[in-house]
């Protein structure tokens, strides 16, 4: 059952990252499509995190983690990107996608975790009288 579910999430997964590479045209240098999925990636995995897998069985954590968002998202792009952009003399623009790609990759999975946790877990913050 659980690669089964590995094997359908990254069927799904690779389908959908290909739609956004074909979708995401880039007007510049710059894999806008990359930096996209692996934020949204990193975003969905936090929620999912926080929210499915305390309940979830191996076999969907499995289907959904390893399968979808394994294959959706990648740090082998991220390493082409930046060894394309370094070979074409834009050593720069490779430390910029670098730096947004750790930065929004954390706040995406930091901000899913935080959508993720049911509100009853975060009490809402009462204002000094």
């Amino acid at each position: 059952m659980t690669l089964l579910a590995v094997v359908l999430g990254g069927l799904l997964g690779t389908g959908l990252r290909l739609t956004i590479d074909q979708l995401v045209v880039p007007d510049s240098a710059f894999p806008w499509a990359t930096l996209l999925i692996n934020v949204v990636g990193s975003l969905v995995l936090g929620f999912l995190v926080a929210r499915v897998w305390p309940s979830a069985p191996a076999w969907l954590r499995a289907g959904l983690g390893a399968g979808l968002l394994g294959s959706f998202t990648t740090f082998s792009a991220v390493i082409v990107a930046l060894l394309t952009l370094t070979a074409a003399g834009m050593a720069v623009l490779a430390v910029v996608y670098l730096i947004a790609s750790l930065v929004l990759g954390f706040a995406g999975a930091l901000l899913g975790i935080r959508l993720g946790v049911p509100a009853s877990v975060h009490p809402p913050i009462e204002a000094d009288e």
